[in-house]
């Protein structure tokens, strides 16, 4: 029986795309390096921040200004990141739908955690019931470690058992194999339904409001 769904942030709930291509840009045109195309970004984003930097800047983190680079994006991204920033159509009537259901949500990330809090707070304000960044500091390992969803399991008091997650990536699917749990493949996100379903997705859905539907029938179980 299903109680609890957890959603990754970037390309799943939210379309952050634009903003996290404009934030790269602006670091990259700081340093001089020529600007990448919104769909070279798509294909960087997944792992972090840091990991989108180190494939957008020439030599990664050899690059001698990688972390300058790094510290722009984030100081550029942190004032910018509602300037097209956008949840996807259907996103907070699937949410309302199963809070209504009784059903815990939380959101886990790769995005620095301040971010994650602040955008779901302004977007979904009382429709997550915890939202969770990249805070490796704290000992929190990045997706695919399923460290942050064992956050998730701890803060909301329920069990993996009665745990699903929804991502748009093969980072999101290996995190949810990697916590023993099943994955919902959105494939309206930042990669494609051939990606999702070559990873081992044990769902896939098209719409948001999909997923009720999935955790009805899981409900039943």
């Amino acid at each position: 029986m299903i109680n609890c769904v957890i959603f990754d942030l970037d390309g799943t709930l939210l379309n952050t795309l634009e903003d996290l291509c404009d934030s790269t840009n602006y670091a990259l045109a700081k340093y001089g390096f020529p600007p990448r195309t919104l769909d070279e970004v798509r294909c960087f984003v997944g792992n972090g921040v840091r990991k989108l930097i180190e494939r957008a800047i020439p030599q990664g983190e050899l690059n001698p200004v990688f972390a300058d680079c790094l510290e722009v994006f984030k100081n550029h991204y942190k004032d910018n990141m509602y300037n097209k920033t956008a949840p996807y159509p259907g996103i907070a009537e699937m949410l309302g739908t199963l809070k209504q259901k009784g059903i815990k949500t939380a959101v886990v990330s790769n995005k620095f955690d301040a971010a994650v809090k602040e955008l779901c707070q302004n977007y979904f304000a009382g429709l997550i019931d915890t939202a969770i960044g990249e805070n490796e500091a704290e000992g929190i390992r990045k997706k695919p470690a399923p460290d942050s969803i064992l956050k998730v399991v701890k803060e909301l008091q329920t069990d993996l058992r009665h745990v699903i997650y929804a991502g748009d990536s093969e980072t999101d699917v290996q995190t949810a194999k990697n916590a023993g749990i099943e994955c919902i493949g959105c494939t309206w996100g930042f990669r494609s339904r051939d990606v999702l379903e070559n990873e081992g997705a044990n769902y896939l859905v098209n719409s948001p409001n999909e997923i009720p539907e999935i955790i009805g029938g899981r409900m039943c179980q």
